[in-house]
């Protein structure tokens, strides 16, 4: 199946908590951002998202970070289209070197899993496009 991706840089108002730490929803949002890629592929709708079956936060996520977030659909109903994704930091910032220095990770975190399951009601479905 595709993988849809997107690549952003978490900037001072993504921060929520003290420290400049994102708050975890960023990462949904662009889970859901990815899905929606996903959707308009394999059936030519954005379709909605209808809930996370599992979300792990494995490591924080901080103004400055890049983050990459990918995501497949792994199984197709009727319907429904279940989904894995995952979020990887791909940049850093060093401010122990100073305010500007940034490094490319040698090897990206995985900051954050998730399964889901989005919906493309019947109605709404057009041609399948995935892989064409």
């Amino acid at each position: 199946m595709d993988v849809a991706m997107i690549r952003i840089r978490m900037g001072a108002h993504d921060a929520h908590y003290g420290g400049e730490l994102v708050d975890g929803a960023k990462m949904l949002q662009l889970f859901g951002d990815v899905a929606t890629e996903l959707l308009i592929r394999n059936d030519g709708d954005e379709g909605l998202f209808a809930g996370y079956e599992k979300v792990e936060f494995l490591a924080p996520v901080f103004a400055g970070d890049y983050i990459e977030a990918v995501g497949e659909i792994v199984h197709v109903g009727n319907s429904s289209r279940k989904m894995s994704f995952e979020a990887r930091k791909v940049i850093a910032p060093r401010k122990d070197v100073n305010d500007s220095a940034a490094d490319v990770l040698q090897e990206p975190v995985v900051v954050c899993r998730a399964t889901g399951t989005c919906v493309v009601p019947k109605d709404k479905q057009r041609k399948p496009r995935m892989g064409a």
